[in-house]
């Protein structure tokens, strides 16, 4: 009969370091297409992903004990919010000849454009020879959308043939820095997630794909708990900026997970679940929040920045 070793809650914790700092970051939480957030901090979800996609784990496997360490994340460095405004499609775009052999609608819409000119003095078709790609329709969006059968010849088309821009906003945070940890009594979990880091199986980026990190991202692991470590370790250096002062007067803010209710935490829907193709799905957690005071003999950092 075999026995399955469990790990006891009475084992030592330990906590590993994880840097997120990078050009960009965004940490979504009720993004939607036209208008795309950003917490002001990494979510437990977030960076659950990124170590998941560092292990290679596929979508629709499950997270294990990967799920269940404890988060922390300290505020080194905030960041500047940074807005960026997107007007997608719209104009005038040249029409191709799949355009027109695909859509018969737009083969309609176009026919008025395409018609040749007759030159009254010659009599003959002067745009009869001019090559396609120089013809327009006035606010057409040449990007297919709305895409279905079409009933007389069963090819693929659009239910619309022209289109106005589409206008979305994405929010970003500008050189943030923050230092993450995440505890557990498993050192050997935590060692095997801080290898994946520096050797991952799959990109990594810093909440979407337009974020990715710089520099080192494992810092080890430590003993400890969450609430020991951070006040124990100096502030994450600004990347590329000497002599930078340090936010908050040198004592940044932490959000530390609970595993409990208590009086000072607050509910926060981050818990990840699973990772789905048709979506994420995330479940509630606690978390409270404190001012770290950093040690006078702290920890320095030598890391690539």
């Amino acid at each position: 009969m075999t026995r399955m070793t469990r790990v006891s809650r009475t084992a030592e914790p330990h906590v590993l370091l994880i840097r997120l700092a990078g050009p960009l970051q965004s940490w979504g939480v009720t993004g939607r297409f036209a208008r795309r957030d950003t917490h002001t901090r990494p979510t437990k979800s977030g960076v659950i992903g990124l170590c998941a996609a560092a292990l290679g784990l596929d979508r629709d496997e499950p997270l294990g004990e990967l799920a269940d360490v404890r988060f922390g994340v300290r505020a080194d460095r905030p960041g500047t919010p940074l807005r960026d405004y997107h007007t997608v499609g719209g104009g005038r775009y040249p029409l191709r000849p799949r355009d027109l052999v695909t859509d018969h609608r737009r083969a309609t819409a176009a026919a008025a454009v395409l018609e040749p000119a007759s030159d009254t003095d010659t009599g003959t078709d002067t745009d009869a020879e001019e090559p396609y790609g120089r013809h327009t329709l006035d606010a057409w969006y040449g990007s297919p959308k709305l895409i279905e059968a079409d009933p007389v010849s069963g090819a693929l088309v659009s239910r619309q043939v022209r289109r106005h821009a589409l206008l979305t906003e994405r929010w970003y945070l500008a050189d943030a820095a923050f230092l993450v940890g995440l505890e557990h009594e498993d050192r050997a979990l935590l060692d095997r997630i801080g290898h994946a880091l520096e050797h991952p199986r799959r990109l990594l980026w810093l909440g979407r794909k337009a974020c990715p990190p710089s520099g080192d991202l494992s810092l080890g692991v430590v003993s400890g708990t969450l609430r020991d470590v951070f006040p124990s370790l100096a502030l994450l250096p600004a990347a590329g900026i000497a002599d930078t002062p340090e936010p908050h007067g040198g004592r940044p803010w932490a959000w530390i997970e609970s595993p409990v209710p208590l009086s000072d935490s607050g509910p926060v829907q981050d818990q990840p679940v699973r990772f789905d193709a048709s979506g994420p799905v995330h479940g509630p957690r606690w978390e409270t929040r404190h001012r770290i005071t950093i040690a006078p003999h702290a920890s320095e950092w030598d890391l690539i920045p």
